[in-house]
Order: structure tokens, then sequence, then C-alpha cells
């Protein structure tokens, strides 16, 4: 809020308001000199970006993008938090997932995080790849359970472990009141990710339970992270939790808890990613629909959604792990900023298998320096007001409840998971999302866009996975996948040769011609992990045979401006053709040059590009 001086004296007094068409005056000006002969209103449209769910970023918001009334926090429909005080008082809940097998492992590592910041525990227990539930006492051996509170991800062993953390409770003298947390069933989430026909009765006697005589422990789990590990958009991802939501309700009304009791029974997780303001605006549209759905239930006081936010494992690259620091980081702020009530920031190697202490240490600590230095939690819902993060929460709740309707439609989550119909359709946009992958229109550093082919990988020791060879189930994808795929064989070519594959980096004319076209392939070729040799500086007709052969490749790619290619392309081409090359590419958009196979350009497939590369050079 602008505070003006006591003598009225505004330092903007002497400029006159600039007018929206002004702007676009402007604006075509700049587009004017890059090629675009564009005006009006299409100027601004050649700037703004298309999401996911038929969203567009616009480059300008202005006090005309109008969105519904927000409220107040703690106020329906709940969208600038769930609470009065959202959490400027303490923060939000720092988290810290747990995936040990072994307890006296998992008791040194959970003190240690507790130690060091960590304020709530979430655990996976029982089946073969959690802590026994014999160990569970174990691994809580020094934990003050009144203080700490417990998530328990436990889709195998419900029952039994739900019953060994109650009896806990009782063991050391942890009122009823006292215990805080989540028991995690989430019988749906099951199925999505196992394809595993869900049964709803030991989630319904747990709520009861949880109900009538824990009033701060929750029983159910609504987890959105495997429609977003399926490749689920935000929209996809809000919806379908709002129609996991409502089956249980259903299911909890349909036992005759009263709505209220039953909407206080469910805990939301949900993913955080890189795109803060994605998430920024996913989060208190979750907040808003799930308003709108207690309201419509006959409960609009108990609309307040719990939320739970996890930095996405979809983002998480095995190349250049440390980069995961920078996504988690961002992640994490959309997640606070967007008024999440517990974070969970998965360690930089989480892709890689167990996180060592380091890894879960800067994992706890992104959030005490969000928190604690950079103060991000003392305002409450500071994105409130921005037109842009107001205009992005309103449409992508509209989207998200037009899926939630579609499901609905289909017979509810149960039936639309049974009859294929989500799988379908995070598919298909999975499917698209990739595409814009391969052309490198979203880009991952250190994996499509600057790798490093010669690092040294990251190793670390196996994760157990809960949902490997599961019967069914949606699929698990990761964006770095078709990449992480392509470096893989590099790797093996490495491993039995000594050497990685290579392409001989045809440079024609002076640096000044030819640096940035060369920069460029190095990169997109070194995204495949195949190694880009520019030796040396620039080559001739006379002189690109034997440079070929010295670099022992047989693909070349031609580097210079369209001017030399004009002059040279077609000889330097036959010379390497005739020295042995089997593939030319240029760097640049098609054109007709003989003796040049293919082109690589900005927005090319590339995952396809190299992808034929290795396979011409027999790298399996």
């Amino acid at each position: 809020m602008t505070v003006q001086p006591a003598d009225g004296l505004s330092p903007a007094a002497a400029f006159p308001d600039p007018s929206h068409d002004q702007w676009q005056t402007l604006v075509e000006g700049v587009l004017r000199k890059s090629g675009k002969e564009v005006s009006g209103s299409a100027a601004e449209e050649a700037l703004s970006t298309t999401l996911e769910d038929g969203l567009t970023t616009r480059p300008l918001y202005t006090a005309q993008d109008e969105s519904p009334d927000t409220g107040f926090p703690g106020f329906a429909p709940f969208t600038r938090g769930s609470r009065a005080e959202g959490n400027a008082a303490g923060g939000w809940d720092v988290r810290q997932r747990h995936t040990l097998t072994d307890p006296a492992r998992l008791n040194e590592a959970v003190l240690g995080d507790l130690e060091n910041g960590t304020t709530s525990l979430w655990l996976t227990v029982g089946g073969p790849v959690g802590v026994p539930v014999d160990g569970l006492a174990r691994a809580l051996e020094g934990v003050y359970l009144d203080l700490a509170p417990i998530a328990l991800d436990a889709p195998a062993d419900l029952d039994a472990a739900a019953t060994e953390l109650l009896r806990l409770y009782g063991e050391r003298g942890v009122a009823k009141d006292e215990a805080r947390g989540t028991l995690g069933a989430d019988p749906l989430g099951h199925e999505a990710r196992t394809g595993v026909e869900a049964d709803l009765a030991a989630t319904v006697r747990w709520a009861r339970v949880c109900e009538a005589e824990y009033p701060r422990l929750r029983a159910v789990a609504v987890d959105a992270l495997p429609y977003h590990e399926a490749g689920g958009s935000a929209g996809e991802e809000l919806g379908l939790s709002l129609a996991a939501g409502v089956a249980y309700l259903r299911a909890l009304t349909g036992a005759g808890m009263s709505v209220e009791a039953a909407c206080g029974q469910l805990d939301f997780r949900y993913a955080a990613t890189a795109d803060q303001f994605l998430t920024i605006a996913k989060l208190r549209a979750a907040r808003r629909l799930w308003a709108r759905v207690a309201e419509v239930s006959g409960a609009p006081a108990a609309g307040a959604q719990r939320q739970h936010a996890v930095s996405s494992p979809v983002m998480m690259t095995r190349r250049d792990p440390w980069v995961n620091m920078l996504r988690t980081t961002l992640a994490t702020l959309g997640a606070g900023v967007g008024g999440a009530d517990s974070v969970t920031v998965l360690p930089f190697d989480h892709a890689l298998g167990l996180p060592d202490a380091f890894a879960r240490r800067i994992a706890r600590n992104t959030s005490t320096i969000l928190m604690e230095e950079s103060h991000l939690a003392r305002v409450i819902d500071p994105a409130g007001g921005s037109w842009y993060v107001e205009r992005l929460t309103d449409e992508l709740a509209s989207a998200a409840w037009a899926f939630f309707q579609e499901t609905e439609r289909a017979g509810g989550l149960p039936a639309a998971l049974r009859s294929g119909m989500v799988a379908e359709r995070l598919a298909a946009t999975w499917a698209a999302r990739s595409a814009k992958l391969a052309r490198r229109k979203e880009p991952i550093t250190g994996v499509s866009e600057f790798p490093q082919p010669g690092e040294r990988p990251v190793e670390r020791e196996p994760a157990p996975d809960a949902y490997a060879g599961a019967p069914g189930g949606l699929p698990r994808v990761r964006r770095d996948e078709a990449f992480e795929a392509l470096r893989a064989r590099s790797d093996a070519h490495l491993a039995a040769t000594g050497s990685r594959p290579k392409v001989f980096v045809a440079a024609l004319g002076p640096a000044a011609a030819h640096t940035a076209r060369v920069s460029f392939a190095v990169n997109l070729f070194g995204a495949g992990g195949i190694e880009a040799v520019h030796d040396p500086v620039s080559v001739e007709a006379d002189t690109a045979a034997d440079a070929l052969t010295a670099a022992g490749a047989t693909v070349a790619v031609l580097c210079s401006s369209d001017a030399l290619y004009a002059e040279r392309a077609e000889q330097v081409a036959a010379a390497l053709k005739s020295a042995g090359a089997e593939r030319v590419f240029l760097a640049g958009r098609p054109g007709e040059y003989a003796g040049v196979d293919a082109y690589i350009f900005a927005g090319c497939d590339a995952v396809a590009v190299l992808t034929s590369v290795l396979d011409r050079m027999g790298v399996a």
C-alpha cells in the first residue's frame, strides 16, 4: 500500500499516466524489430505464454483484470488461507519424509532432523518397503510424540500401523487431544498407484476412531501426487483431488458421520513445482474449490482445507542433481506463499535413491531459510491482490472445476479410475508436455540445456519402491526421462569402448560468424551424451576431411552464418562426405544445401535428432 506524504506531494505528479494503448504501441515497435508485424491485441498475444489446462499467461495485467472476491484469511472461500493467522505465528510445518526400513537407522535420521528444524515426520510404515510395524517404537525412540506430529504412509498395513501408533501414544503418556498428524488412509490413491481396487471400510473405521477420541488427529490423506506423477496438469491434479475428497465424504457421511466431522478428517496433499506462480495459484484455488464443495454439502464452515505441499518428484533430475536444490527452493517458496500448512522438501538426490545426511539437511534448511532469513511466512497471503496471481487462481479454479465435473459425470473417481478415463486423460496431457520437452520448449537445466556430459554420476543407495512391479495403476513419469534414456546409452558406450559417441563440429569462417551456432550445437548434442569435437576452430573445404578423420567421428554438423552457408556449406559438406561422414547436419533453419542431410535449430525435436544419431552410430 502506497502512503502519500502529508503535504500531498506525489513524486509521479509531473508524469502523465500512460494508457494501455500506448504500451501496446511500444510493444509493436519492439516486435517489429524482431520481424513480427503485429498490432493491437495481437501484439500482446505474441508475448503471451500458453500453459496447460487451456490457460494463457499474458505479459501485462492491470486493474481491469477482474477476479472473484477472495474474502479474508480464515473465512470462506478460504482462497487467502484456511486460518486467520496464516503461517505468521510460527511458519509452516516442516515435514520431512523418511523411507528407511531399518528402525535404528531411521531413528538416527529422525532425531537428527527434529534437532535441526524439522517439525513433523512423514514415515513409510509396513509392507516390503517401509519400516516394519513392530519396529516403529524403536524408530520413534526419543521422539516427543506430543510435540512432533506423525504422518503415516502405510497403504499395505494401515490397520497394523495405525494401531501401533495409537498404542505408542498411550504408552508414552500422550493425551488423546495432544496426538497430531494423520494416519494417512488413502485407498483411492493406492488404487491409482497400483490398480488394486480400493476398499474404504478401514478408512471409515479409523475416521470414526479419530473423530471420537483423537480430535487433532486426522485419518485420511487425499493425495494428489499419483495424478501429478502420472503427468497430470495442475488443473487435473486439483480436479481429481476434489473427486477423491468427495468420494471420501460420501463414504464417511454414509457411515453416519456429519459433513463437518467428515471434512475434519481430510488432509490434502499437492505437488509444488519450480513454477512458483502456478504453485501459488494451485494452492489458493484448491482451498476455494474445496470451500465450494463444503458449501454445497451443507457445511460451509467446514470448508477450510488442510494442505500438505510436497516438492514435485516429476521435476527432479538424475543428471546434475545439484540443480534440484534450486528447483525445490522455488517450489517451497511457492508452497509457502500459497499458504500450505505443511511443506515437504524432497532431498536433491531423491531421484537417485536414499538421500544422505547432507541432502536431508539442505532439504530441511530450505524451509528454514525462507522462513527465518527471508521472513516469507510473516505476511499472510503475500501474493493476494496481485492481478496476475488472482487471475491465474481464478482461471485455474475454473479449469479444475470443469475436470472435477467431468470426473463426477463419469461416476466419480473410483469409476473414472477403473474405466481408464483418468489414465487416458493424463496420458494425453503428458504426451503433449513430452513433445514440448523433446523440443526444449520447456527446458531442463543441466539435462536438455547446459548439460555436463563429462560429469561424474552421483551414486546413492537404492531406495525401496513401494509400487515397483504393481499389477496396474497409473504410470510415474519424470521430465528428464527421454534425455536420461539417451544419456544412459552414451554411458553404456563409454563403459564398453572407453569414449563417448562423437560428432564433429565443422565451423565455417571467423568466430564472430559461427560462435552462437557452435554453442547451440554443442549444447544440443551434449544433451544426448554426445561429445562435440570442435577442433580446429574453423575449417575450409580442403581441411574439413582431415579434421573429421582426426576427430574420429562419422557425424558432422556445420555451424556458421547464413551468408557463409550460401558460400561454403555445400563444398564443405561434400568434403566431409568424401572423408566418411555418414550424416551431415547444419545448424540453422532448413534450406536447400546439397550434401546436408538434416538440420538442427531452436524448436527442433532434439530427442528425435539425438536418437537418430545414436542409432546411426550403432550405440545400443
